[in-house]
């Protein structure tokens, strides 16, 4: 394993620790307060005829208050086999919603992303939207999003993307029980010579108190890619998350 992957798990772990204490300090404040969020993290090793780890962690951070909502998020995924890395990717994001009427919202976002084998050095894309949920009952909830922005992307073969960006939005909810429930994120970038698409799946089962499982599946896909890249990658992750 080599010296940088040990580095990142190091800062990872610690990371989560840091995260859990924080969350676990405010619990016992036993306060309901404008503060949510979930930390999740997924471990794998095999051994035998061929050694394989993966890891993925991600978290959320949000706040609401009034008719403003904001949201911090990121993801770290890696993997290896046999000592060889086959997968490393982080992303970050800021998302600041405000409330016009009872369905309908604006929203700014906020992306950075960096996936090594998908040939993106490093992306930044920024974007104003327009939202609107179209459903809002007991166990379902729906919304949409559409806007424009910007991208500035630099890649593994040393070209760089820069161009306005369509963006669009979808986030569905379905709550099959007060301990279960399905929700799916959709998220499609379309600028100057690539489109970037964003599916991630998830099936969530409570544990116990206020932990989960989550078994989940991401569908990246990128229409232009550099020489040896794939345009797809997919994740199928089973976590442990922690949501307050």
């Amino acid at each position: 394993m080599g010296v940088v992957v040990v580095v990142q798990k190091a800062v990872l772990a610690t990371l989560f620790l840091s995260l859990a204490g924080i969350v676990w300090a405010q619990e016992e404040t036993e306060k309901e307060g404008p503060w949510s969020g979930a930390l999740s993290i997924g471990y794998l090793s095999t051994s035998g005829n061929t050694e394989t780890t993966s890891y993925n962690a991600k978290f959320e951070i949000e706040r609401e208050e009034d008719s403003w909502k904001h949201r911090l998020n990121g993801a770290t995924n890696g993997a290896e086999d046999t000592s060889v890395l086959t997968a490393e990717a982080y992303q970050l994001g800021l998302r600041t919603d405000y409330n016009i009427t009872d369905k309908g919202f604006i929203f700014g976002t906020v992306d950075w992303r960096k996936d090594r084998f998908a040939g993106i050095t490093e992306q930044m894309s920024y974007a104003v939207n327009y939202g609107r949920t179209l459903i809002d009952i007991e166990t379902h909830v729906l919304a949409v999003g559409l806007g424009a922005g910007y991208r500035d992307a630099d890649r593994s073969d040393g070209t760089n993307e820069a161009s306005g960006i369509g963006r669009g939005s979808l986030s569905y909810d379905w709550l099959w029980s007060e301990t279960s429930g399905f929700d799916q994120v959709l998220i499609v970038e379309s600028g100057n010579g690539n489109t970037y698409i964003e599916s991630v799946s998830a099936i969530r089962a409570r544990l116990f108190g206020e932990f989960n499982l989550v078994l989940s599946y991401t569908i990246k896909q990128n229409s232009d890619v550099p020489v040896g890249a794939q345009k797809t990658d997919t994740q199928t992750a089973i976590s442990i998350e922690y949501a307050f």
